[in-house]
C-alpha cells in the first residue's frame, strides 16, 4: 500500500526515501516508564561491540501504559518490514495487565513483561529471583543488593545501570533463573501472567539480542 503525502495523496514507492536495514534487526521496545527501561536497553546496546552496534538497532520509546500497543502498530505502519516490535512494562498496579499482554501478541507485538516489576529481572543477575508480591517492596530490597554488589546507591534514571549490574553480576545466571522461574510457573497451572509471581519475559528479547550478537561476533572473528 502507498504512503500518503502531507496532501493526502498517496507516494508511489519510487518516490519515497530508501531505509537501510540493519543486518541484524531494529528492534522497537515501547515502555511505559520514564527511564529505567530506557537505560537498561540504551546501555545493554553500548555495551555490544561497535561493529555490531551498527548492524543491530534498538530504540526505546516511551508512552502511556494503555497506549503502548497503538505506538507500536503507528511505528512500524511504514516499516514492518524491519521493526522487531516489543512492548515492555510491570505488573505493578496495571489493571489490563493480563488484556494488554493477550491483544499485543494478537498484534503480532511480543511482550517483555514482569511481575511483580522490571526489578525481578535485574535481581536475577545476582544468582535470585525472591517471591516478592509488591513492586515497592521489590524495588526496595533490589535497591540494597545493588549497592552491596556495585557499592553505589540504585538510581533508575542511571545511565551506567546495565553497565554496572552486568559487570557486578551475570547474564548467563539471569537467563537461566528467569528461564526456571517461567517454566515453573507454567508446571504449576499458572499460565496468566499476573498470576506468575515472581516472572518476567525480558529475558527472552535480551536473550535473543545477545544470541545474535555473539552469532555475529564469531562471524567477525573468523573474517579477520
Amino acid at each position: 500500500m502507498a504512503r500518503k503525502d502531507r496532501t493526502g495523496n498517496r507516494k508511489p514507492r519510487c518516490q519515497r526515501p530508501s531505509v537501510k536495514m540493519p543486518e541484524l534487526g531494529y528492534y522497537l521496545v515501547v515502555t511505559d516508564t520514564e527511564a529505567t527501561e530506557r537505560c537498561y536497553f540504551q546501555g545493554l546496546h553500548q555495551g555490544l561491540l561497535k561493529e555490531i552496534q551498527n548492524k543491530l538497532v534498538i530504540k526505546v520509546v516511551e508512552t502511556k501504559t494503555r497506549a503502548m500497543i497503538d505506538k507500536c502498530l503507528e511505528m512500524t505502519a511504514y516499516d514492518a518490514q524491519y521493526r522487531m516490535p516489543w512492548i515492555v512494562f510491570d505488573r505493578d498496579k496495571v489493571k489490563d495487565f493480563d488484556e494488554i499482554i493477550k491483544e499485543a501478541e494478537s498484534y503480532g507485538i511480543r511482550t517483555g513483561w514482569s511481575n511483580p516489576c522490571f526489578e525481578i529481572w535485574l535481581y536475577s543477575y545476582y544468582g535470585t529471583m525472591p517471591a516478592i508480591m509488591e513492586s515497592w517492596v521489590c524495588c526496595s530490597e533490589f535497591e540494597k543488593i545493588f549497592q552491596r554488589k556495585t557499592g553505589q546507591r540504585y538510581s533508575k534514571s542511571d545511565i551506567g545501570m546495565y553497565e554496572k549490574i552486568f559487570r557486578t553480576g551475570s547474564e548467563e545466571k539471569a537467563f537461566q533463573i528467569a528461564r526456571q522461574k517461567y517454566e515453573q510457573c507454567i508446571r504449576e497451572g499458572k499460565t496468566v501472567p499476573s498470576q506468575m509471581i515472581p516472572c518476567t519475559t525480558v529475558y527472552q528479547l535480551v536473550e535473543e539480542i545477545r544470541k545474535k550478537a555473539g552469532m555475529e561476533k564469531k562471524d567477525c572473528v573468523r573474517k579477520k
